[in-house]
């Protein structure tokens, strides 16, 4: 039987971060923060040019990393400007992989409304791009109702039935260790098969971790937050998710069957802390384990 430690090192293999344009400006080398061959996403703000996100992923590349840029479906003006830039990204960064989402806007400001119109234009398979990544919502999202979760979901696995496509899944991030499982659970009864990378928030005050759920909308991890939160004290301290990656990797190791394969982490803490922090998870040297264990069974 896996021991508990032995299930949260096994999780915590081939993790992924992310890192935003103006965040990457503060890193003189991600070499030096980073292993070789670390699979680093790089953000696409709304209002901001794209090319600062091709520039980021160059970098990463030439330091040995694995960049995954974001395509913002909303925030493109036209199926020529996403040929354009998928062109760059594979010519200048030697891109192989991205995460199409629909992208932080109210309203579209071109001719993409979401991430399904994307995909089916053809143009990432037309640059040899087959591993992608889609969002997940294990919380639901406050933009996009649940039935049309559901829809494109359906959509997205078939589609890549279709086109032989290497698609998974990468979450919001999340503190809540009971519903991302049950999340998981329905979406593979409803027939989602595709791998999915569960949104870890790396450690980071709990002042700072409800700013940034508030800003997301989502549900049971704002009421978690929310009741450590009481103590005023604790929003001076530093928030480590051991709850959350010790409930995830217990029901990982626990049904084989499982879509949950890995983690991407959001570094809210900063960037090299919670790469450091991953990598402590990864090689079982971190003490994760709360006292008195955790089961995934109990309510939150």
């Amino acid at each position: 039987m896996t021991s508990l430690t032995d299930a949260i090192k096994n999780a915590g293999q081939h993790w992924s971060i992310e890192v935003t344009p103006p965040g990457a400006g503060k890193i003189e080398s991600f070499a030096e923060v980073l292993a070789e061959g670390t699979t680093v996403n790089v953000t696409f703000l709304p209002g901001t040019d794209p090319k600062d996100t091709v520039d980021v992923a160059v970098r990463l590349r030439e330091d040995g990393m694995n960049p995954v840029p974001h395509i913002a479906a909303r925030s493109l003006q036209s199926k020529d400007q996403l040929d354009d830039l998928v062109k760059d990204m594979t010519n200048r960064a030697k891109v192989e992989e991205v995460l199409v989402i629909g992208g932080g806007v109210d309203n579209p400001v071109g001719e993409f409304s979401d991430s399904m119109q994307v995909l089916a234009t053809g143009v990432l398979q037309k640059y040899g791009i087959k591993s992608i990544g889609v969002s997940g919502h294990p919380e639901g999202s406050p933009d996009i109702s649940d039935d049309e979760i559901a829809h494109a979901l359906g959509w997205k696995n078939e589609f890549a039935k279709k086109e032989g496509l290497d698609l998974y899944i990468e979450t919001q991030f999340c503190f809540d260790p009971v519903s991302v499982v049950k999340w998981e659970e329905a979406t593979r009864k409803a027939g989602n098969a595709l791998p999915i990378r569960v949104g870890i928030p790396g450690p980071a005050t709990i002042k700072t971790l409800f700013r940034f759920a508030q800003i997301s909308g989502i549900g049971p991890s704002m009421r978690m937050i929310a009741k450590q939160a009481a103590n005023v004290s604790k929003l001076l301290t530093v928030q480590s998710p051991h709850m959350l990656i010790a409930g995830l990797s217990e029901a990982m190791a626990a049904d084989p069957e499982s879509n949950l394969k890995h983690f991407h982490y959001y570094p809210f803490g900063g960037f090299a802390r919670t790469s450091r922090w991953a990598t402590g998870v990864a090689e079982g040297d971190f003490n994760l384990l709360p006292k008195g264990g955790f089961s995934v069974n109990e309510s939150a």
